[in-house]
């Protein structure tokens, strides 16, 4: 008996150890997002360091490392206009410690390119938006429209003759120009870049006439008068250039702009992502990462991960329309 007794006791042992273990996965998800992070966390960027998108995340990186007290890692892994970035989250843990900096090209490839071996809206959990920047239509001094009306008539007089320059095929600026020309049917020469400084240099060269280019890279050019800024992309006016159009002021429903936020793998605990959501709305209601923001030439956008959530859903059917439209492929 007495053997049997020590025999059971580490068999009952066992047995409520294991139906505590059971319990672990249900148990644990709120402690995990008050603990979290407890170790570094990435956040990957699919683009070269230097870029709008890099910036964005090391500006936010820096924020969460501070609220949360552990490094926010930047991880660039940069190459097929974002995929290769986007690939390495979607196949690390849903644990939180990998993020990914979700640019407007995310939902621009899910269309341009026809083979990825992934499904951006469902294998990514939106986590919060950041910022929405400001495209504007610029063109060189040579060409002598000064408004949008003028331009649509000079280039449906000269069918084929502007270049519209862009960063490179399927970028935010080259799919401005796309739906531009299909909401108008003007005919223009695509002209893409490997960037944006290329693109610029063209531009102000004289090389290429015409290009939809961010503010913070183009408004100094404008103000010395070695750019003409014809309109802004975005529904409303800016700030910055507020003696501006907007181009939907003469295409009525046009309107384009890039943005940035923050993704996760799917099936990242809910109070994880949760707490992020709300340690970055903190970070862009702060007055210093406010005015970084503004001094890149971009508004905060933030809101719950549903908003981010639809904005990259509403994205991607609008711009999927436009790379249809104009049969494009990616370089």
């Amino acid at each position: 008996m007495r053997e049997g007794a020590v025999m059971k006791l580490p068999r009952r042992r066992f047995l409520h150890l294991a139906a505590g273990a059971a319990t672990l996965p249900a148990l644990p998800r709120v402690a995990w997002a008050q603990v979290y992070p407890s170790r570094p966390v990435r956040i990957v960027v699919g683009f070269p360091p230097g870029g709008p998108n890099d910036i964005h995340a090391r500006l936010i990186g820096a924020w969460l490392s501070e609220r949360l007290g552990q490094p926010f890692v930047i991880d660039n892994r940069p190459g097929a206009g974002g995929n290769i970035g986007t690939e390495a989250v979607i196949n690390a843990p849903s644990d939180g410690y990998t993020l990914l900096l979700v640019p407007l090209s995310s939902a621009i490839n899910a269309t341009l390119y026809d083979k990825l071996n992934f499904n951006f809206i469902r294998d990514i959990a939106p986590v919060a938006a950041i910022s929405r920047s400001v495209m504007v239509m610029v063109m060189h001094p040579s060409v002598p429209a000064k408004t949008v009306p003028e331009l649509i008539a000079y280039a449906k007089a000269n069918p084929g003759t502007l270049n519209m320059a862009s960063p490179g095929i399927g970028t935010g600026p080259h799919m401005a120009g796309e739906l531009f020309k299909m909401m108008t049917g003007v005919n223009m020469v695509h002209v893409p870049y490997r960037g944006s400084a290329p693109m610029q240099t063209a531009l102000l060269g004289g090389q290429v006439e015409f290009a939809f280019d961010g503010m913070s890279s183009s408004i100094e050019h404008i103000r010395a008068g070695k750019l003409r800024a014809l309109a802004v992309a975005t529904g409303t006016r800016s700030e910055a250039l507020s003696d501006i159009s907007t181009v939907g002021d003469f295409v009525p429903g046009y309107e384009a702009s890039s943005w940035f936020g923050v993704g996760a793998p799917r099936n990242t605990p809910t109070e994880i992502v949760d707490k992020l959501n709300n340690e970055i709305n903190a970070g862009l209601a702060d007055p210093k990462i406010k005015a970084r923001l503004a001094d890149l030439g971009v508004t905060v956008l933030s809101g719950s991960p549903a908003d981010f959530g639809k904005l990259i859903a509403d994205e991607t059917e609008k711009w999927a329309k436009v790379v249809k439209f104009a049969g494009l492929k990616p370089d």
